[in-house]
């Protein structure tokens, strides 16, 4: 999701002194080694979804559907220590929209329940489209034949008429396609679309199941599709890790963009305290599974591994190699010491989070007016949040360097607004 304001928090472009010259590369080497493997990771994680999903069309049961929906939560947990790849990275960041965008206006994509999703926006004629019952339709003065459903045509819907809530592809199309509506508000369950959504002929339920199966199957082809490119862009000779390792100074400039910009404005901001301002499940990032809590703290999680240079693969092995951290302590070990300290307060905040939501009070309950403890657990984690970014700008600042822009949120730079 694109944050609302961008603030400057910090100020100054790093220094390329012969001294740290060498020390920079080295760690910048680990940076773009990091990124390898989670998006390398993050596409095998995507092909296990791949087939997870070719068996549920296949042969739809509670239990193909199930295992699709255990290998999408899956295929999360690399991907969400990604996104501190995204910001500083323009690669990154002009790519994430086709794999990650959200909120979505699901109506484009298939069919909903009128009472709770409302009839045509006029902010988005396409919000109720149904493009699974609509073989032909108009964008704009286009006319589109999606009589056969591809990759393509999920493509030529995603982010149609310019408008950022016609999410047609990436992980959350998929989450809809496998839980449908969460109608729960903020009361217990997750989306329940039964398996027989998928079934071809008779007992078919929501109708259309043969375009719906053909429209799951394209948008999951094409997230891995998506995913090998990105894995190839962080690969040696990609076009992400040269852009780099090219500059030193400006690859740790890009490292410290991704931790703050993803810590304050995007997660602690736009993720977490504006969906509690509002009270509103809507603003839950994985609000169809009820997976959020897994979201937030394996974003958390990737802002650590970047400092610390180190990650842990699905399979137990690790990639690890000079750090930040190691960076920063040559200069200002003090500085270090308080940063550390702060990363692991706010990943132990989200991991609060994320065991009080695996305990029985989903993440949507939390936003619910009145809930005190789910208040006090997501401000918990956003405290610890914008702590750390201030001691991220102290990073900066120990490093000898000038302006970094990191980006903002009306829910902690402005929250009046939030309400206009």
């Amino acid at each position: 999701m694109k944050p609302t304001l961008t603030a400057a928090l910090l100020g100054a472009t790093l220094l390329a002194s012969p001294a740290i010259a060498l020390d920079q590369a080295e760690v910048v080497k680990t940076y773009a080694d990091l990124a390898a493997a989670g998006y390398g990771d993050s596409l095998t994680t995507a092909q296990a979804l791949q087939g997870a999903v070719d068996a549920l069309i296949a042969t739809p049961s509670e239990a193909t559907l199930t295992a699709a929906r255990e290998a999408w939560k899956a295929a999360r947990v690399p991907y969400q220590q990604t996104e501190v790849f995204r910001f500083g990275n323009p690669i990154v960041d002009d790519w994430e929209g086709r794999v990650n965008s959200w909120p979505l206006d699901e109506g484009l994509i298939d069919y909903v329940d009128s009472g709770a999703y409302g009839g045509p926006s006029e902010e988005n004629p396409l919000s109720t489209l149904n493009v699974i019952a609509t073989p032909k339709f108009s964008i704009g003065a286009t006319e589109v034949d999606a009589t056969t459903i591809t990759p393509d045509t999920i493509r030529t819907l995603h982010e149609a008429d310019g408008i950022e809530a016609n999410v047609a592809s990436g992980y959350h199309a998929i989450e809809f396609m496998l839980w449908g509506q969460d109608l729960n508000g903020t009361g217990p369950g997750a989306g329940a679309r039964p398996f027989t959504d998928y079934i071809q002929g008779e007992g078919c339920t929501g109708g259309n199941c043969d375009r719906r199966a053909a429209y799951l199957k394209s948008a999951t082809d094409l997230l891995v599709t998506d995913l090998q490119e990105m894995a190839a862009n962080w690969a040696e000779g990609g076009a992400a890790r040269a852009a780099v390792t090219a500059d030193p100074a400006k690859g740790v400039q890009a490292m410290l963009t991704g931790m703050g910009s993803l810590s304050y404005g995007e997660q602690a901001g736009e993720r977490m305290k504006l969906g509690l301002m509002l009270n509103d499940p809507e603003e839950e990032h994985d609000c169809f599974s009820d997976n959020t809590q897994n979201s937030h703290y394996y974003d958390g999680l990737g802002i650590r591994n970047v400092y610390l240079g180190s990650y842990a693969r699905p399979d137990g092995s690790v990639v690890s190699g000079p750090s930040l951290s190691q960076l920063v302590a040559s200069v200002a070990p003090e500085v270090d010491a308080q940063l550390k300290s702060e990363l692991d307060d706010s990943v132990a905040k989200l991991a609060a989070l994320k065991a009080r939501a695996d305990g029985g009070m989903a993440y949507d309950q939390m936003l619910a007016p009145g809930n005190a403890e789910g208040e006090a657990l997501i401000m918990g984690a956003v405290n610890a949040l914008v702590t750390q970014t201030a001691s991220i700008q102290r990073a900066v600042t120990a490093l000898n360097g000038a302006e970094i822009e990191f980006e903002g949120s009306d829910s902690l730079d402005n929250p009046d607004a939030v309400f206009q």
